[in-house]
């Protein structure tokens, strides 16, 4: 796996996780990569720095962002319009997604839990998906 900042062309930025670089390139060639903030279509990589590991004891800069609660409602709205068009599957969701790769289930959106096992064995079957946007607590 590995991880993108990405901005539209409204200057928007957010992280995407991707199998590769190939799928990085090819999502950005179909068209289909959008930014959860105002739903562009139009998607760079952003220039990246290199990940360093802040220590322990250190506080997350986005932890006082004075934005935060703004992009905590995206994130909300986001995760709301994906959930709500698409079928909970539950714990079925790695089951579920391959009969639809597969062509053995309708094609719809759908969306559930997956363990690590099940997670990893979709990717190594080239079975494109990708996790909900997590949305922090109101007191993190």
């Amino acid at each position: 796996m590995i991880q993108y900042t990405l901005t539209c062309d409204a200057h928007h930025k957010f992280d995407a996780w991707f199998r590769n670089a190939d799928a990085y390139e090819d999502q950005a060639a179909r068209g289909i990569l959008t930014c959860p903030m105002c739903n562009s279509t139009k998607i760079e990589k952003a220039l990246m720095a290199p990940a360093v590991s802040p220590s322990r004891d250190k506080v997350s800069l986005s932890s006082g962002h004075p934005e935060q609660s703004k992009y905590r409602e995206a994130l909300r709205a986001l995760r709301q319009k994906m959930t709500e068009s698409a079928d909970y599957v539950g714990d079925k969701f790695a089951e579920e997604a391959r009969k639809i790769h597969y062509e053995e289930a309708e094609a719809r959106g759908i969306y559930g839990e997956a363990t690590r096992d099940e997670v990893s064995s979709l990717i190594d079957e080239g079975i494109d998906f990708m996790p909900l946007p997590p949305v922090p607590d109101e007191h993190n």
